[in-house]
């Protein structure tokens, strides 16, 4: 036999174990961040009891594993023992098998089970590791106060119990099934090994082994099928999700006789384990997998093909309507408000100016174009992004007013290559600066926004929206770290030719000045300059998890987070606001929507200081089970409503996110009767415009106005409603944001028969009038593109406008101006180049309408003086604002400066002429 090479092996057995190892360095270090990272964000609580819990989950799971494995494994050692002394003594006649049993001694047999059995439950223990979440909640479960309609049980069943009893079945079934793989490599290699001419016959005790873990299995086996019957309300065989009547007729008993018979063979294997009477068990295992064919599988399916099927609508007539009832709750529109909404076309001048504040607050804006034009105008370096448009109100100047805003956030990868350095992305450009805010309604004479906040250092329109901490570390964009308190200045903001450069006064951050620290997370983030640099100092703290949604996630990775956070000026400082949602799969006959589940509440309203990255998570439904049941898993970590700031919370809105769901639910779901949902008589969808050529569905919409029948203006967010496969408006819904008001859904139905014209008709009607058509074909074609906006529908007493801003961008550059506004109305479509123009057209009104007393200023561009000596007195303003603007070396704003001065001049040129 050849020599074994024990330094080869030794080599090979030392790589192998530097391979295992180094996955556990990387859950060491990241044990010890995570640790520190938590508490220093006030959230220790948080980890500990999801650290222990994973932990605790994992060793139980694994404890089971190992033993039931290894104690497995010791009732083969007298049978594996007596097949190496056969295989010894030459009773065998396969040479290979000798050289086999002469390297393998029965003393190896104990550290190789062990060893087996080690490996096994670890795999198994890296799978339960991320159910910890199941535990805690089936240990904390909380009533919902709704029973099902099958099992009269209480929904929190469903949603807390259920899933951790499948957890248990899972665990237990794949123990003994890979119990079982092992015991049969085991006992077919003994019976290579030392009995190979006589076969099983000499192993009975392998015959009757696999006959215990069988009926260990066949009871599991029970228990999965009494989870089955109880996941019938889940069930998707029907026209509507849940149990159908096949499901209760006959899935239902097929189900309780499989149960019975799992626990009949199981009590079969042990009888012909304790009778010696394998035959039996076989049988008895034959007679449970046939009857899980015929009676679960083939019997249902015949039933619903023959039965139900050609009678579908009078016996599915019950669980539809469960599916309806269901569905709604799940959702949240139980309490939805239906109102009629006749639409009338007499609309006067008079009820415009009722409505003033409607009127002032109609968003021309589109985010699309708008940002484009942030960009150009307040972004001022290239390293300063604005990550997207956020839509808000304000009181500004004592009135309510509808704004849109942009966190101007730092991206160092904007930096010019050569000043990509470590130093410069790590240490000296660590935050963004200030905010760029204008009405949605008022454009310069240029077609510009006007801007509430603008520039750096910011400069307010309004007290109310002055911040005096304007620095954003913790925003929407890099979710890269940065260490702050170092020996490196911090640049702030340019100015001028020069940088004003800043130190950190916050708090916020994981210690990093001492050695070990920074040892520690060099090799966290594979960096070695963290423990190579000078410029940390011992009070240096590196600001991690960067990203709000991502902060926010690995604090509360139970919740849901919507994918639209926004930005909030309060009492002179920038706090990011995120709707947060607890969701589950598991609410009996709701129909699940795609990615969502079928039960969703707004649960949380959390908060992220974008100086020191604090976060708040305040409980905005305390009805919901799921959130009461986290608040007993984590006390101390959500706080109520009333102790968010009360500036703060004036700016809480309906998220967007939930409203896009209930939405496209209640499409289908407000079809109440059986019937009329069986034939999708009444279905609506909702509307599709076009975005850059390009169908997509409409996006529901903020707006501050007057709601029909109420008195006065509030924040809504709303979404037209078409007819399935049709395209007028058939009705329009409402969610309430303000005060008490607050999350009350209203839907207005139009009556179905009369034709309301829907967005795609009207935009069919824009570009059907020749004259609109020629001019968007005509400025398409001369160097510059059309963009169109978002069609707005506007519901104003009882009647509709119907509102879309064009905006004009030159090929050569990317700044949208605001040239025209299209208003439709009744049989009318008119475009001029203000909101004022096109409302006066149409209804008569003075271009004063909006100057009246306690309301906001006018909605319009800024008009055109009439003499020569206005124009005079302007221009000689606009050439001297630009100057100042050169001289303190913004830009932008001198840009926008010359703008206004050439098409005053222009304005002159033609006054002169007439």
């Amino acid at each position: 036999m050849k020599k074994i090479n024990w330094r080869s092996l030794m080599f090979i057995a030392i790589i192998a174990l530097a391979g295992l190892l180094l996955p556990f360095v990387r859950t060491i270090l990241g044990f010890l961040v995570d640790y520190q990272w938590f508490v220093s964000e006030g959230f220790g609580g948080v980890w500990v009891t999801r650290w222990f819990t994973t932990w605790g989950l994992q060793l139980a799971v694994g404890l089971f594993a190992f033993l039931f494995i290894w104690g497995n494994l010791q009732l083969t050692k007298k049978v594996v023992n007596q097949a190496l002394q056969v295989a010894k003594s030459g009773l065998t006649d396969e040479p290979r098998l000798f050289s086999l049993a002469d390297w393998f001694k029965p003393r190896y047999l104990g550290p190789i089970y062990l060893l087996i059995s080690l490996g096994l439950a670890f795999l198994i223990t890296q799978a339960v590791g991320a159910q910890w979440e199941k535990v805690l909640l089936a240990l904390h479960p909380e009533s919902f106060g709704v029973k099902d309609p099958l099992y009269a049980l209480d929904v929190g069943f469903f949603i807390f119990q259920l899933p951790f009893l499948e957890l248990l079945y899972t665990i237990t079934q794949t123990v003994f099934v890979l119990t079982a793989v092992i015991l049969f490599i085991v006992y077919q290699t003994t019976n290579s090994l030392g009995f190979g001419k006589v076969g099983w016959g000499e192993l009975p005790r392998a015959r009757f082994h696999f006959a215990g873990i069988g009926a260990l299995f066949f009871l599991g086996k029970a228990l999965g099928y009494r989870l089955d019957i109880y996941n019938l309300v889940f069930s998707s065989r029907g026209v509507a999700f849940g149990g159908s009547y096949t499901d209760v007729h006959a899935q239902l008993p097929a189900y309780q006789i499989l149960t019975v018979l799992a626990v009949i063979t199981a009590i079969v294997l042990v009888f012909s384990l304790i009778r010696k009477r394998i035959r039996l068990a076989l049988i008895g295992v034959g007679v449970l997998v046939g009857a899980s064919i015929l009676i679960g599988q083939v019997y249902p399916l015949a039933l619903q093909r023959f039965q139900v099927e050609p009678n579908e609508i009078v016996m599915e007539k019950p669980y539809i309507d469960l599916n309806i009832y269901y569905t709604r709750l799940g959702f949240g529109l139980e309490n939805i408000q239906d109102a009629p909404f006749t639409v009338k076309t007499d609309l006067q001048a008079a009820d415009l100016a009722a409505n003033t504040a409607t009127i002032n607050n109609i968003r021309l804006w589109d985010w699309r174009p708008l940002q484009q034009t942030y960009g150009q105008l307040q972004e001022i370096r290239l390293y300063y992004k604005f990550k997207g448009i956020d839509i808000d109100r304000y009181i500004i100047d004592g009135q309510p007013r509808q704004v849109m805003l942009a966190a101007r956030e730092l991206d160092p990868t904007a930096l010019a290559t050569t000043a990509q350095t470590w130093v410069n992305q790590r240490l000296l450009y660590t935050h963004g600066y200030g905010v760029a805010m204008s009405p949605v309604n008022e454009v310069t004479s240029e077609g510009l926004p006007k801007f509430f906040l603008k520039d750096i250092p910011p400069k307010a329109a309004s007290p109310s929206i002055i911040a005096t901490r304007p620095e954003i570390y913790f925003g929407e964009g890099s979710n890269d770290y940065v260490i702050v308190k170092t020996a490196a200045k911090e640049f702030d903001y340019p100015a001028g030719e020069e940088n004003v450069y800043t130190q950190y006064e916050g708090d916020a951050g994981v210690p990093i000045g001492s050695f070990w620290q920074k040892i520690l997370f060099a090799a966290y983030f594979g960096d070695l300059k963290i423990l190579l640099s000078s410029d940390l100092l011992p009070n240096s703290h590196i600001l991690m998890e960067r990203n709000i949604v991502n902060r926010l996630t690995r604090v509360a990775s139970f919740l849901t987070f919507d994918s639209d956070p926004y930005l909030v000026v309060h009492d002179g400082r920038l706090t990011w606001m995120a709707d947060a949602y607890t969701t589950s799969k598991r609410y009996p006959y709701s129909e699940p929507v795609q990615g969502v589940g079928n039960y969703i509440r707004n649960a949380i309203k959390a908060t992220v200081d974008a100086y020191t990255g604090e976060m708040h998570f305040y409980i905005a439904d305390a009805t919901d089970p799921i959130v009461q049941s986290y608040s007993r898993i984590f006390p101390g970590m959500f706080e109520p409503l009333d102790n968010m700031p009360p500036n703060l919370r004036t700016h809480v809105r309906y998220p967007e996110d939930l409203f896009k769901i209930q939405a496209q639910t209640f499409a289908t779901y407000h079809m109440e009767d059986a019937g009329v949902f069986y034939n999708k008589e009444d279905e609506w969808t909702i509307p599709k415009f076009t975005v850059a050529g390009n169908q997509q569905p409409m996006e529901p919409y903020y707006t501050l106005m007057k709601l029909p029948g109420k008195t006065e203006a509030e924040f809504i967010l709303m979404m037209p409603f078409t007819p399935a496969k049709k395209d007028n408006m058939i009705a329009w819904m409402a969610a309430r944001a303000d005060g008490e008001n607050y999350g009350h859904l209203l839907v207005y139905a139009f009556p179905k028969q009369e034709l309301i014209y829907g967005p795609a008709q009207i935009e069919a009607r824009i570009d059907q009038d020749s004259d609109i058509s020629a001019k968007l074909t005509l400025w398409n074609q001369k160097g510059s593109s059309v963009i169109r906006g978002n069609l707005l529908v506007l519901p104003i007493n009882n009647s509709l406008l119907y509102i879309e801003p064009l905006f004009l961008q030159s090929a050569e550059g990317k700044l949208p101006a605001l040239r025209r506004v299209i208003v439709v109305y009744g049989e009318r479509v008119v475009m001029e180049e203000t909101l004022d123009i096109a409302l006066e057209k149409i209804f008569g009104l003075p271009k004063a309408h909006a100057a009246v007393p306690g309301e906001p200023p006018p909605t319009t561009t800024t008009p055109v003086p009439a003499s020569i000596a206005e124009l005079t007195v302007k221009a000689k303003e606009a050439y001297a604002n630009a100057i100042e603007c050169q001289k303190a070396g913004d830009w932008s704003g001198y840009g926008a400066k010359l703008q206004e001065l050439e098409s005053l001049l222009s304005n002159l040129e033609q006054t002169a002429q007439r």
